[in-house]
């Protein structure tokens, strides 16, 4: 079950990996009324009825999870969408990769919490494959009271620019500055 946007986002990113790209772009803009996500891929892609039963929670191909007889990651996100009122889209071609696209209206009493960013980036940051990651992380105030309190920020993570800077993306030492970070660039 999916408590927060972030996990969300994980379980997306994790598929977009999974799919065999070589390139998986996460982008996270934040206003003060919403929180809008992509996560595109050129992974393997799906057809128009694998993209149909990917937002079907009875349906699962049985290779990602041998045994499992649903898949839920994609239908809890759109149900969650549909009961805050927010936008989702998802668009794929076999062969080419996939994009989903999706944006909370935060002001709305059904939106789930958005969650630890830092730490879901982590997260994602150190699934395993060689393919490349690109985070661009933004956030912008839409009223003086709001930019006070919080600040904007802007930010763009490369996996390979972190791994070549940090040496590993296994030891602690490396976890921990990578912690370190991400929380400060949350932080504004």
């Amino acid at each position: 079950m999916h408590y927060a946007i972030v996990d969300f986002i994980a379980d997306i990113a994790e598929n977009a990996g999974e799919s065999g790209a070589g390139n998986v772009v996460l982008k996270i803009d934040e206003t003060g009324s919403s929180f809008e996500v992509s996560v595109t891929d050129d992974g393997k892609g799906m057809n128009e009825r694998e993209s149909a039963c990917a937002l079907d929670p009875f349906h699962t191909d049985g290779l990602k999870h041998p045994g499992r007889k649903v898949g839920l990651g994609l239908p809890f996100l759109k149900q969650a969408i549909d009961l805050s009122k927010g936008d989702f889209s998802l668009r794929s071609e076999k062969g080419r990769g996939t994009e989903v696209r999706f944006r909370f209206d935060k002001g709305n009493l059904d939106c789930p919490p958005i969650g630890d960013i830092a730490s879901t980036l982590l997260s994602i940051i150190c699934l395993p494959g060689d393919g490349e990651l690109t985070i661009t992380r933004t956030r912008k105030a839409e009223a003086a009271a709001e930019a006070a309190a919080r600040g904007d920020l802007s930010y763009e993570l490369r996996k390979s620019e972190l791994k070549e800077t940090l040496g590993d993306l296994e030891g602690a030492s490396s976890l921990a500055l990578l912690k370190r970070y991400l929380v400060s660039q949350e932080e504004g």
